[in-house]
C-alpha cells in the first residue's frame, strides 16, 4: 500500500484513540442515532481525515459505530475504511469477519436462494475447518472448488477467490473474480466486493455477520492496523491460554450445575447458530427424511427470530412455528398445543425460548413446563413421537440452575445458552457459551463441530476476558437486581397507573433476579390509534429525558449486564427490528447495572411524571 497520507493518518489515530474502542462492545451510546447506525461513524471519521484532525477529543467525539461488534465497531470500521482507501473502493465494499469461513457461507447462502452457481478458487489450502460434505448436505449449499491454476474464466456464476491475509493490501481486483476473501488462520478474514455488479452481496454478507457471526474483534483489528503502520513487525494473534479456558469452563459448570464442557462462541448468536445447525445435522443422521420444526416466540429477541427464519429459508425440510409465550399468552399451554401438532405430523420439534421472556420478563410455571416437554406423544400412526429439545436462552438470568440433577429442566433434553456481551463479560466482549444437561449431552459434539465449521469459536482474547469477568458474575447479578428492584418499586409508587413488567418477589426468592424490566406507560385518546400514538410519543419523551439529564449513566441501547450505568430502548425499534409488525412491543425496556445513581434516576423519573403525566 503506497498511500502515505492514509498510513500517517491511521498511525496518528492509533496513538490517541479512545480506550473504549478496545474495551467495550459498544462505544459512545450517548451519541447514538439509530437511523444512522451503519454510516454515522465513518461519515464523521472521513471528515476528520479530510481535516487532518487526529486529536483525542475529536476521536472521542465520534458517534456509535454499529452494534455489539457483530455488524461492526470503531476499529473494524477504521480497518475496512483503510483497506477501501488502498483499493479505491467504497467502505461498504470491505467487510471484516472474526471468522475465516462465514463470509464464504454468506455468499453461498445468497446464491442458493437466488439460484446462482458458485466457484471457490484457492491457491494452497482451504480454511482449516472448511467441510465440503457438511456444507453441502447439512447447509444445502452448492459450489465448485477450483485450484487457482484451474480457474474457469468463463464460469457462469459467482467466483470467490481465497487469498492469504497478507495479500489483502496488495491483491489486484480483476474481472476474473467477483469477491476476494483474504484469510488469516487466527484473526479471521476480510472480504473485498469487486465492482458495481457485485454490490448486491454487500447487505447479505453484512446481515450474516450481524446474525450468525461477528466482525473482526477490536483487538485483532488493532493488530492488523499496527502492522500496517509498522508499529509491529508481523501480524500475529495470541494463542489460546488453556488455563483461561479451563477456568471459564469450570465456572460455567459451577454456575449451571452441569458436568460436561461448555461450548464457547464468538457471540450469543454464533452459539445459537451452531446449536441450530448442530441439531439439524443430528436429525439428518438419526431421523433422515423427517421434517424439522423450530418453534420460536414471534416477539422474542429479533436476532433469534430472524436467524431461525433465515436457517429455515435455506432448507426445504426445516420450517418455523410461532410459539406465543407472554403478554397474555401462557408458554406452557402454547407448548402443549404445538407439540401435539408436531407429534401428529411425525416431525422433529426444537423449541427456542427465553426465560424470563423478553421483553415482558415473564417466567412460566416450570413444573408444568417440564411436564409438557416430557409428555409421551404419539404420531397419527400411533408410533412414539420424537421428543423435543428445549433450547433455553437464559441471558436475563444466567445464574439460575436449570440443567443439573434435580434442577427445573434436568429430566428433558435441554441446551442452555447465554449472550456473552451481557453478564459474562460485563460488556467487555461478545463471547457467549452454551451447555447441555445429561439428557442432551450427546448433542454437544454437533454444536462444537458447527462452531468450528463456521469459524465462530471465541478468540483467545475473548476467553481471557471471560476468565477475568466471570468469577464476579453472580455477585454482579445480585447487586444489579437489588438496584433494579428499588427502581421498579419507586416507579410503581410514583406512577401506579403504569404497568411494570418485572419478576415477582416470589420468583426472585426462587432465584430469578434479572436486572431488566419493561414499562407500559399510561395513555389517553378517543381511539385505539390515538392511544397507541400517544403512548409511543410518551415512550420517547421518557427515554430522551433520562438520557439527556443523566448522559454519564443512561444510554440508548439494548444492552444488559454492563458494569455501569443503565440502558433504555423500545424493543419494537431495536431488539425486535426484524419481527413482524403485529408482534412488536412498543414499550420501554430498561436494563440496569449494579453501578448507577438510583436517587438521581428517581429524581429524573419524577420530573418526567410531573411534566408529562400529571401536568
Amino acid at each position: 500500500m503506497s498511500n502515505e497520507k492514509v498510513i500517517k493518518f491511521i498511525s496518528n489515530v492509533l496513538e490517541v484513540m479512545p480506550a473504549d474502542w478496545q474495551k467495550l462492545t459498544t462505544h459512545r451510546l450517548d451519541l447514538y442515532k439509530e437511523e444512522l447506525a451503519k454510516t454515522h461513524f465513518l461519515q464523521e471519521f472521513e471528515r476528520l481525515y479530510s481535516s487532518g484532525l487526529t486529536d483525542e477529543i475529536s476521536l472521542n467525539s465520534l458517534p456509535t459505530a454499529y452494534d455489539y461488534i457483530r455488524l461492526g465497531h470503531p476499529l473494524s470500521c477504521v480497518l475496512e475504511w483503510t483497506i477501501a482507501k488502498s483499493k479505491g473502493l467504497d467502505e461498504e465494499n470491505v467487510i471484516s469477519f472474526s471468522s475465516q469461513t462465514m463470509p464464504i457461507l454468506a455468499i453461498l447462502r445468497k446464491n442458493l436462494l437466488d439460484g446462482i452457481n458458485t466457484q471457490i478458487v484457492y491457491e494452497n489450502e482451504l480454511p482449516k475447518f472448511f467441510d465440503r460434505e457438511t456444507l453441502t448436505n447439512v447447509y444445502g449449499y452448492k459450489f465448485e472448488l477450483v485450484k487457482i491454476d484451474e480457474i474457469n474464466l468463463n464460469f457462469n456464476g459467482t467466483t470467490i477467490t481465497l487469498t492469504d491475509f497478507n495479500d489483502v493490501w496488495n491483491v489486484t481486483l480483476t474481472d476474473a473474480t467477483d469477491l476476494v476473501i483474504s484469510i488469516h488462520p487466527e484473526l479471521g478474514s476480510v472480504t473485498l466486493v469487486n465492482g458495481q455488479k457485485n454490490k448486491k452481496y454487500i447487505s447479505e454478507i453484512q446481515h450474516v455477520r450481524r446474525r450468525e457471526s461477528i466482525a473482526m474483534t477490536p483487538k485483532d483489528c488493532l493488530t492488523v492496523l499496527e502492522n500496517l503502520t509498522a508499529k509491529t513487525s508481523s501480524i500475529t494473534s495470541t494463542n489460546l491460554d488453556q488455563k483461561n479456558k479451563d477456568l471459564v469452563l469450570s465456572i460455567i459448570r459451577e454456575i449451571t450445575n452441569t458436568k460436561g464442557n461448555a461450548s464457547i462462541g464468538s457471540c450469543g448468536l454464533s452459539i445459537q447458530y451452531a446449536i441450530m445447525m448442530g441439531l439439524i445435522h443430528d436429525s439428518l443422521d438419526k431421523h433422515k427424511g423427517k421434517d424439522i420444526k423450530f418453534i420460536v416466540p414471534p416477539n422474542c429477541y429479533g436476532g433469534t427470530n430472524d436467524q431461525a427464519r433465515r436457517v429455515a429459508a435455506c432448507l426445504p425440510n426445516v420450517s418455523i412455528l410461532d410459539l406465543h409465550v407472554d403478554s397474555g399468552q401462557d408458554m406452557v399451554q402454547s407448548i402443549e398445543k404445538i407439540l401435539d401438532e408436531v407429534a401428529d405430523q411425525d416431525a422433529i420439534p426444537f423449541i427456542i425460548a427465553e426465560i424470563p421472556t423478553n421483553p415482558r420478563v415473564e417466567v412460566p410455571d416450570l413444573a408444568k413446563l417440564r411436564e409438557a416437554l416430557a409428555k409421551n406423544r404419539k404420531t397419527k400412526n400411533g408410533e412414539n413421537a420424537t421428543s423435543p429439545v428445549f433450547i433455553l436462552d437464559q441471558t436475563f438470568c444466567p445464574n439460575v440452575k436449570f440443567l443439573g440433577e434435580g434442577d427445573f429442566l434436568s429430566t428433558v433434553k435441554t441446551i442452555s445458552y447465554v449472550s456473552g456481551s451481557k453478564f459474562p463479560s460485563g460488556g467487555l466482549c461478545t463471547a457467549g457459551y452454551c451447555v447441555a444437561n445429561e439428557k442432551a449431552e450427546s448433542l454437544m459434539s454437533y454444536v462444537d463441530n458447527h462452531l468450528k465449521i463456521c469459524g465462530n469459536e471465541a478468540t483467545a482474547f475473548q476467553v481471557e476476558i471471560l476468565s477475568k469477568q466471570m468469577p464476579s458474575m453472580t455477585s454482579r447479578i445480585s447487586d444489579a437486581y437489588k438496584g433494579t428492584r428499588a427502581f421498579v418499586n419507586f416507579i410503581g409508587e410514583t406512577l401506579p397507573e403504569a404497568k411494570v413488567n418485572f419478576v415477582s418477589e416470589d420468583l426472585a426468592n426462587a432465584g430469578f433476579t434479572p436486572s431488566v424490566f419493561s414499562l407500559d406507560l399510561p395513555t389517553k385518546g378517543d381511539s385505539a390509534f390515538e392511544k397507541e400514538t400517544y403512548k409511543r410519543d410518551l415512550n420517547y419523551k421518557l427515554i430522551n429525558l433520562m438520557i439527556n439529564e443523566i448522559p454519564h449513566e443512561s444510554k440508548h441501547c439494548v444492552s444488559y449486564g454492563q458494569l455501569s450505568g443503565c440502558y433504555w430502548t423500545i424493543p419494537a425499534t431495536s431488539t425486535q427490528g426484524t419481527t413482524k409488525e403485529g408482534d412488536k412491543d412498543y414499550i420501554v425496556r430498561v436494563s440496569m447495572s449494579a453501578n448507577f445513581d438510583l436517587e438521581l434516576h428517581k429524581k429524573v423519573f419524577s420530573k418526567f411524571c410531573d411534566n408529562h403525566i400529571k401536568s
